[in-house]
């Protein structure tokens, strides 16, 4: 069996990784993998070099699509994807997540009838000002086999009028839908090993830290919010040591929204370590080695569950509200208070319990074994 699979983005290179190497490692005489790149994120550190770690295949295609408006970037990748379907074609398409390029490649393979797999399926935040929202409706709409990280997931689909029934060769009209486990904890327990035994980079590994990631746009482009964000981070900082490695965009905004004389007095705080964009693995490392982890990454979010450290979630909504649910995370939005308070009651009481809501770590092998049944 033929598949393509389709990237933009860095969260997509690293699920895809999961899934390459169950097939290389378990499937490789079955299914052949063609690697798409729409160029979606071109920045170097924030994209190719994950390919080279992640032990995953480097692309055949790479569309160098790069930024513009949704509707600009959306319809040059479709364009572009669609040539590579009609040049390649594969028995099926598989789709990650929420962005630009899934939109893209639901819609181009779709209008062709070629089958649709979207890993991440079900996932909703029921907020459609979000144009991740968008994408992965009309995604889970195209698909032919969806499969969900969690029961909530799986059961959103159910819910928008997905039958449960099981078919042993799905069809755009009578779509399987699988409960399958998180892909994303396949890579999480398998790169986590490969971490320990690595060296330490920087002088902050090891030692007592949060670590903070910032860089969703409702965040970076909100003088507002920014400004609350990151004067509840200087708050902290009194109290805990804070590890920041900061997101281009983090970086241009800033100044931006918040002035020149506000970014001095950041970088100038001895208790904030801001350092470059890391990759994958060192960012695994850092996720170990942090007591807690501040976000508004969705991806980030459920790698602080699969490492059992607590999370404060620096949006209003959730896709992953088990880890709420349970108690392991907490919804912060922009709020100040909310941000230090939280933050300050994790660090003294962090939760105990975190029960296994994703998955086996195998996640990735029984989508490949239904790819083989039902396509």
């Amino acid at each position: 069996m033929r598949i393509v699979t389709i990237v933009g983005a860095r969260p997509q290179i690293i699920k895809a990784s999961a899934l390459s190497r169950a097939i290389r490692e378990c499937f490789s005489d079955s299914i052949e993998e063609t690697i798409v790149h729409t160029g979606q994120h071109y920045d170097e550190n924030m994209s190719e070099v994950f390919f080279r770690e992640l032990e995953i295949p480097l692309p055949k295609y790479n569309l160098a699509v790069g930024s513009g408006s949704h509707g600009v970037q959306t319809a040059r990748m479709t364009e572009g994807i669609e040539h590579v379907l009609e040049t390649e074609k594969p028995h099926a398409v598989v789709l990650y997540g929420d962005t630009n390029s899934t939109l893209a490649g639901a819609i181009a393979a779709s209008k062709i009838h070629i089958p649709v797999i979207h890993i991440e399926a079900g996932l909703r935040s029921f907020d459609k000002n979000m144009p991740e929202e968008i994408n992965r409706i009309m995604c889970d709409h195209c698909s032919t086999l969806l499969f969900s990280p969690t029961y909530a997931g799986y059961n959103n689909l159910l819910k928008e009028g997905f039958s449960p029934q099981l078919h042993d060769k799905a069809t755009v009209n009578q779509p399987n839908i699988y409960h399958c486990g998180d892909i994303m904890y396949d890579n999480t327990l398998y790169f986590s090993r490969k971490v320990k035994s690595m060296h330490c980079k920087q002088d902050i590994y090891g030692k007592d830290f949060v670590l903070c990631t910032i860089h969703r746009n409702n965040n970076t482009d909100d003088s507002q919010r920014l400004s609350s964000i990151f004067r509840a981070i200087i708050e902290m900082s009194r109290h805990m040591r804070i590890v920041l490695p900061l997101h281009p965009r983090t970086k241009k905004m800033l100044p931006i929204m918040l002035g020149k004389d506000f970014v001095e007095v950041l970088h100038s705080n001895d208790n904030i370590d801001i350092i470059d964009p890391v990759s994958f693995l060192d960012m695994i490392y850092l996720e170990t080695s942090a007591s807690m982890i501040i976000t508004d990454s969705g991806g980030v979010q459920k790698e602080a569950y699969f490492l059992k450290k607590p999370c404060i979630i620096l949006r209003p909504q959730t896709e992953w509200v088990e880890i709420v649910e349970n108690g392991n995370a907490a919804i912060c939005d922009a709020d100040f208070d909310l941000i230090v308070d939280k933050s300050g009651y994790y660090l003294e009481n962090p939760p105990k319990d975190y029960p296994e809501i994703f998955g086996d770590g195998h996640a990735a092998e029984f989508m490949c074994k239904k790819i083989l049944e039902c396509i």
